[in-house]
């Protein structure tokens, strides 16, 4: 689900820009402006699949945002979907009930049964990662 939130760069004093993210009330920082883009992208990837994770909606994206003269404001796109493919690696670990002689060929033949069905899985489900 890709959606585009408005986020405020403000230009730090050290150099660099400091963002805030009102919809999701964060704030990240970037040595420049792209890394600042890439971070803020990044935080509200972070934010939320905790909040998908959590069972709460993801908030609409604001249309006005209020911001001092030295503020940029841009919209940074975002893809929760994609975002969690690629960043939530964890493993977990699930009971699968395979007859012994299926299980007992498989170990015959060497094969890891558990990326055969993570490669089956990504197969039915159209997933590339």
């Amino acid at each position: 689900m890709k959606r585009a939130y408005p986020v405020i760069f403000t230009p730090a004093a050290e150099g660099g820009f400091t963002s805030y993210m009102p919809d999701f009330n964060i704030n990240s920082q970037g040595d420049n402006l792209a890394e600042a883009i890439e971070m803020a992208r990044d935080a509200m990837g972070l934010m939320g699949i905790d909040m998908e994770d959590d069972g709460k909606v993801l908030p609409e994206a604001s249309d006005h945002v209020a911001s001092k003269p030295n503020d940029l404001v841009s919209f940074v796109d975002i893809d929760f979907t994609e975002y969690r493919r690629q960043n939530d690696m964890r493993t977990i670990r699930r009971n699968v009930s395979l007859p012994s002689w299926l299980n007992a060929e498989a170990d015959k033949a060497g094969l890891n049964v558990s990326a055969v069905l993570q490669n089956a899985l990504k197969q039915a489900l159209g997933v590339s990662r």
